[in-house]
């Protein structure tokens, strides 16, 4: 069970760090460019490494994938982009600032310009589908009638708002899945990172997750998706990214 500190505490606050960015990098920043990673290495403990000079672009508005086996790296990566962790050298910049240079007090706004779809969901159990959603938009300040609106539009798009005074328990697993779609989108990110959005679902409830995520992208949301399911990439992949063992092996746009 997620308890609501947790959430607060995303959406808040972070531990500080910052790392001293290279200026001729954001001399290379183009417009239209959401993410650009250079040459990002990532350690946890020696002498492995998990990241191993990472360096990609994800443009404004483009579906991405990333893909690779268990241990690839993929949710290091995912991490490290809404700054759960830092990486141990490299520069990110996300919609054209350097994230490492975000101080502790400041981390909530690129935060909230993101909607995270969380590998185990995050949902609080002890809470009702409405509260779940609607907590994003409370931590904000949004006013009551407004908070309803977005709640409910949210629930609408993924087709749960019959469910709405539910218990996430009483929720199938697809159905806890679009509950932790619909909190992403609520605030309409720029951003929507998914680490293995469809790890645990049926073929038929994994393409219509990816068929919300086609649907949320067609509005102007730059998605990035992890998973390993070469089936969904076949059908939905437009820019991929191969990991393995921490390293981009190649990449494609189709």
């Amino acid at each position: 069970m997620v308890h609501v500190s947790v959430l607060l505490d995303f959406y808040s606050k972070s531990k500080t760090y910052i790392i001293e960015p290279s200026e001729k990098l954001i001399l290379l920043l183009r417009k239209t460019a959401m993410i650009e990673v250079y040459n990002l290495w990532k350690q946890y403990q020696r002498p492995n490494w998990a990241l191993s000079g990472i360096s990609m672009k994800i443009e404004k508005g483009d579906f991405c994938f990333i893909t690779g086996p268990s241990g690839s790296g993929k949710t290091t990566l995912l991490k490290i982009f809404y700054r759960e962790i830092l990486p141990t050298q490299g520069q990110i910049l996300i919609d054209q600032r350097n994230i490492l240079r975000i101080p502790d007090h400041k981390i909530y706004i690129l935060r909230r310009m993101m909607g995270i779809v969380f590998q185990d969901f995050r949902l609080l159990f002890h809470k009702k589908v409405f509260d779940n959603i609607a907590i994003v938009l409370r931590i904000l300040g949004v006013p009551k009638k407004e908070i309803r609106r977005r709640v409910f539009y949210s629930l609408r798009m993924v087709n749960l708002h019959n469910k709405m005074w539910e218990y996430p328990k009483h929720l199938s697993y697809g159905e806890q899945q679009r509950v932790a779609i619909a909190r992403a989108v609520v605030n309409n990110p720029k951003i929507i990172l998914a680490d293995e959005p469809t790890g645990n679902l049926d073929t038929e409830l994994a393409f219509e997750i990816m068929n919300l995520f086609k649907r949320i992208n067609k509005k102007g949301t730059t998605v990035l998706i992890c998973t390993h399911d070469r089936e969904l990439i076949r059908h939905y992949g437009e820019k991929i990214f191969f990991l393995y063992r921490g390293k981009i092996l190649r990449k494609e746009s189709l």
